[in-house]
């Protein structure tokens, strides 16, 4: 069984649905309203279990309601929580999402600022059980310390490189694997040429470097060529979590030893079904619905 270590953050997603994304300030009515556990490497996680592999999320919770609710909702996904930090007294993190009929969504996420930045702690805990490392960027010494941990014992890193704060090119340099939001890239590169924006990238990795562009697919470079797998043509219902999924099933794959194509072939796949349902997380398909999606594109 492949075994994959998501490090990174959870949050609680309060998701409002609206025909339209407000485009100035006023009074809106939801058509509907959830809430489901988030954050980029969490919900990795929670694909990277749905599709069948052995799974750990590594992060931070503060002792509250929402906290002890995300690392319940991650367990019974069939994630295990066992080296996550609990802080005493601290608040969990929470994002506010807006999602309009076409799926787009706009979030704001906040951060806990009680929850300590420091992961000293990982040095604890044996990367080597891990066939591959997935980190996002939210939690950045996080990412540094899983990062080069793994890189000391030999284990794949794979990087959720969305937009963040903080210069990601130290975390570039330790992954062998690095997935680029669009933005993610922009803000990296200055570039808006996508080849010329995973080339800039690639200078700074001796691994691989992708971007993802939501319905126009994954671009990557495969020996300094430009290749590109198109995105599936779904009925989208919600696209929140969608390039999380995309990494857990990502990681799925490289753990598995497939080429980068046939990697992202199946993320993109996974990514596509999340869409069809509301949430980021209720859309996720198993393998075996996977594969039958797939064949359909043969």
């Amino acid at each position: 069984m492949t075994r994959i270590v998501c490090v990174g953050i959870t949050v609680l997603d309060r998701i409002w649905y609206l025909d339209d994304l407000p485009k100035e300030g006023g009074k809106y009515v939801a058509k509907n309203y959830t809430e489901v556990g988030g954050g980029p490497a969490a919900t990795a996680a929670v694909a990277a279990a749905k599709l069948g592999a052995e799974v750990d999320f590594i992060g931070r919770v503060g002792d509250d309601d929402t906290g002890t609710r995300l690392l319940t909702e991650l367990e019974s996904l069939g994630v295990n929580t066992r080296y996550t930090r609990v802080v005493k007294g601290a608040r969990s993190s929470q994002s506010a999402v807006l999602v309009d009929a076409g799926g787009e969504r706009v979030i704001a996420n906040y951060p806990s600022p009680d929850l300590p930045a420091s992961a000293d702690w990982l040095h604890e805990i044996d990367l080597s059980q891990w066939d591959v490392v997935l980190a996002d960027v939210r939690w950045h010494e996080g990412a540094r310390e899983a990062f080069t941990l793994a890189r000391q014992q030999g284990v794949p890193t794979l990087l959720d490189a969305d937009v963040t704060p903080q210069d990601i090119a130290e975390l570039i340099t330790l992954s062998d694997h690095a997935a680029f939001s669009a933005p993610g890239l922009r803000r990296l590169t200055q570039r808006d040429e996508v080849e010329e924006a995973l080339k800039k990238a690639q200078t700074l990795t001796n691994g691989h470097v992708y971007v993802t562009q939501g319905r126009d697919g994954c671009f990557w470079l495969e020996n300094g060529a430009l290749c590109h797998q198109p995105g599936f043509e779904v009925e989208v219902v919600d696209t929140t979590g969608a390039g999380d999924v995309f990494h857990g099933a990502l990681a799925v794959r490289l753990g598995q030893k497939r080429s980068p194509s046939e990697a992202v072939r199946f993320a993109s796949a996974v990514a596509a079904l999340k869409c069809t349902k509301p949430g980021g997380r209720a859309g996720i398909p198993d393998c075996d619905q996977t594969r039958s999606f797939l064949s359909l594109f043969v």
